[in-house]
């Protein structure tokens, strides 16, 4: 009889371990990996993400709005490789009465996040001087055409010509790879303007892009503890049980 009582709950420990054993190996193998265009925008000297899309966000005068092409997945994070403030963007460009001025960095990515060996445009900033109602949307348009689709920010200036917010199956070595500086002239000065250096831009990836989140390393280490626990709880019962038929 002691032997009936003892095997369902033997069943029902080792399901619950081969469980959470599965859900150990499975689960980071089930990160989505994409290749899109990222707005962000400047907050102190780092890059955010922005908290609305392009065309529901107005930015301020004196904001800096960012754009970046790469490959990521949802626990990667792909800025834009340069910071430049607004002075370093937009310093050489007059106010004018009603409208606004608005930094632009955008970041074409490299070429391991190019798809079907794509070759990614030079990255640049450009000083927009658009009406103080603007959105980020309009903002952009001033580094040339846009596409998009279904909302979608797909192309930048041409680039890339075909595609929007694709899957990508199998993420390169190359494209997990940390980003590497990249340096931004700032605008050409306009005429009435006097000229500044050419701003350099700094590193804002030097650790690795990919990796896991947050909540998900939360997620493992519970899954673990819950797994020693169990598997020390079937080690007491067992050597218990061989007390008693000692």
């Amino acid at each position: 009889m002691s032997l009936v009582r003892r095997a369902p709950l033997r069943v029902v420990l080792a399901a619950v371990v081969a469980a959470l054993l599965s859900a150990l190996t499975v689960a980071p193998a089930q990160a989505a990996a994409y290749r899109y265009w990222g707005f962000y925008q400047l907050s102190g000297t780092s890059w955010t993400f922005a908290q609305k899309g392009p065309d529901q966000t107005v930015p301020k005068d004196g904001s800096v709005d960012g754009w970046r092409f790469a490959v990521a997945d949802e626990a990667s994070t792909r800025y834009p490789r340069a910071v430049l403030t607004f002075d370093q963007v937009c310093g050489t460009t007059p106010a004018e009465s009603g409208k606004k001025r608005v930094g632009l960095v955008v970041d074409f990515g490299r070429p391991a996040d190019a798809a079907d060996g794509g070759t990614p445009r030079a990255p640049k900033a450009l000083c927009a001087v658009v009406a103080t109602d603007a959105t980020s949307a309009a903002v952009l348009a001033v580094a040339g055409d846009v596409r998009t689709e279904k909302g979608l920010v797909c192309g930048v200036a041409g680039y890339p010509t075909s595609d929007c917010g694709g899957a990508v199956k199998e993420v390169s070595p190359e494209a997990k790879a940390a980003d590497q500086p990249v340096s931004i002239s700032a605008p050409t000065a306009s005429p009435s303007a006097t000229a500044t250096p050419a701003a350099t831009a700094t590193d804002v990836a030097a650790a690795p892009a990919s990796g896991t989140s947050g909540g998900s390393v939360a997620a493992y280490v519970i899954a673990a503890l819950v797994l020693l626990a169990l598997l020390a709880y079937l080690l007491v019962r067992s050597r218990s049980r061989a007390r008693r038929d000692a």
